[in-house]
């Protein structure tokens, strides 16, 4: 009789991530956690029938507890943006397909009423503008955790 050692979120006691955010506090935080995300520029899309944008990233687990026993993890993950009623980008050129991007932070910045624009801040000064009739963002992890390729936590030398 064989027995499954894999790892499970249960084990240590965590679960996948499915955070939302109406509000810029709430936003905050799954900013936070998609910090140092990479992504090819092909998992990057716009479905304007559906008003929403969507990036299938490969997101650093900052969450992740047990970083000292096991390494440092990733996870693949959907970064969803709702109510999007224009995309604008700048930095980028979506005709590299072969372009990985780095994502530093996810703001919103408040227009009239509840509308306004969500700015994913890439590495290496490209950026894209979300216009939203309405903040709502959500992030939920897709896949199980993977030791990162690089073995190392992100350092930013601060």
């Amino acid at each position: 009789m064989s027995v499954n050692n894999d790892a499970k979120f249960e084990d240590g006691g965590e679960a996948p991530l499915h955070l939302g955010a109406l509000e810029a506090g709430d936003l905050e935080v799954i900013s936070s956690l998609v910090q140092d995300a990479v992504f090819p520029i092909t998992e990057m899309a716009w479905h304007p029938n559906e008003r929403r944008f969507a990036l299938l990233v490969n997101r650093f687990r900052w969450e992740d507890d047990g970083r000292d026993r096991h390494g440092a993890e990733r996870v693949q993950s959907v970064l969803a943006v709702d109510n999007v009623l224009k995309v604008a980008s700048q930095g980028i050129d979506r005709r590299e397909q072969d372009m990985v991007l780095s994502l530093l932070s996810v703001t919103f910045e408040p227009g009239e009423d509840v509308s306004g624009h969500v700015l994913l801040t890439l590495a290496g000064d490209g950026a894209v503008r979300l216009e939203t009739e309405a903040l709502e963002v959500t992030l939920k992890d897709v896949t199980r955790p993977y030791r990162a390729p690089s073995k190392k936590t992100p350092d930013h030398g601060v």
